[in-house]
């Protein structure tokens, strides 16, 4: 199929050069031919004439160089003539291959100086036009994309910087009303120390986003597999959150078989769901249950998030990419930079996975899907 696409593509570039091949090799063959009656009849009657006259020649002896210069040397002078029609024939195909790669050069150029126009070639070269209007369309997206995630970090920076500062001021003036009155009761010194521990926590949560920011840019994933218990790993995960989600009535519930087995990198998998499950424990409602279901279908293991709360449909494929926020995680206590979602979809694409959210009104669901273990049955998600 992809050999009969190129035959394509390539037919008119063909059909425009064999159409030069053949009008030089007619126009040679005439020559030949007039070559060869030229040395015959009125034209060889001629060429004695014009010998005879040009040099003062009597008949006889322009006959005589006639016959012998000319008329014993016509295969000379044939091979002569196919060679010169040979070259002729070269120079024509270079002069147009010539100019197709002069037309291909200009449109590299309009590539590189980023100009807003349309390439434009021969007709012929309508294939490669598409595809270097494409290429360009394709690094238009790509410098606007980066220049929207430089423009999402700078941000972020700007928003984090702020955010920074309101725990480190509650810090600092706790901590001086602490200094000052040695003699506060302890219930309220108490006070003021879980508060300012509180201030501390999340400003070390800040500060560890900054450090994010940057390895995020720096780290390339390099994946150490091995067989992973994915139920154990879920469970273990939902243990760690389960402070944080006990405190606003939430609740994980797994439902996934105990022997379920996937190959992965257990530290970048865990940090996928962890990412996933904070995510969830961040914007789901108070007092509801988190949903985590996985399952074998086929040779692909899912495994299924899902909270309440909703995402907007043109924000879902957005949420990751790296340095995205939903709004409201500038209101919340637990916005982060963006980047928990972009390194899951980073990770899981290097497990030759894929990861995708979906959100109606009421729900949002986020599904990883990986590739399974050879050799085991189906163990649907219920």
């Amino acid at each position: 199929m992809k050999s009969k696409n190129k035959k394509t593509d390539y037919s008119k570039l063909k059909r425009r050069l064999y159409l030069y091949i053949l009008a030089v090799v007619m126009a040679a063959v005439v020559f030949v031919l007039l070559l060869r009656l030229s040395t015959r009849g009125y034209f060889g009657n001629w060429i004695v004439d014009f010998l005879g006259d040009s040099f003062y020649l009597d008949r006889q002896s322009a006959m005589m160089i006639y016959h012998y210069g000319i008329r014993n040397n016509m295969e000379i002078i044939i091979y002569a003539a196919v060679t010169i029609c040979i070259l002729i024939l070269c120079r024509v195909m270079l002069s147009k291959f010539v100019k197709y790669f002069d037309e291909i050069n200009t449109g590299i150029d309009m590539l590189i100086q980023n100009e807003d126009k349309q390439i434009e070639l021969s007709s012929e070269m309508e294939f490669m036009e598409q595809k270097l209007n494409m290429l360009k369309r394709t690094l238009e997206k790509r410098e606007q994309d980066a220049k929207l995630a430089e423009q999402r970090k700078n941000d972020v920076v700007m928003y984090l910087a702020h955010d920074i500062k309101t725990p480190l001021t509650s810090v600092i003036g706790y901590l001086c009303l602490l200094d000052e009155a040695p003699d506060m009761p302890e219930e309220q010194k108490a006070k003021y120390v879980h508060i300012t521990l509180d201030k501390a926590y999340r400003l070390e949560q800040l500060i560890g986003e900054f450090f994010e920011i940057t390895r995020y840019n720096l780290q390339t994933v390099t994946l150490v597999k091995k067989n992973i218990d994915l139920y154990y790993m879920l469970v273990q995960i939902a243990d760690e959150f389960y402070p944080q989600l006990a405190a606003n009535g939430k609740q994980a519930l797994i439902t996934a078989p105990e022997d379920l087995t996937v190959p992965g990198d257990p530290d970048k998998l865990a940090r996928v769901f962890n990412n996933i499950l904070k995510n969830a424990a961040a914007y789901s409602d108070d007092n509801s249950v988190i949903d985590i279901k996985a399952g074998l279908s086929g040779d692909v293991v899912s495994i299924v998030f899902r909270n309440s709360g909703s995402i907007p449909k043109d924000k879902l494929t957005a949420i990751f990419e790296k340095f995205y926020r939903l709004d409201d995680a500038r209101s919340s206590g637990t916005g982060g930079a963006g980047l928990g979602l972009a390194i899951a979809k980073e990770i899981i694409v290097q497990h030759g996975g894929r990861i995708y959210a979906e959100s109606d009104d009421n729900y949002t669901m986020f599904k990883v899907e990986l590739p399974a273990l050879p050799g085991f049955t189906d163990k649907e998600i219920s």
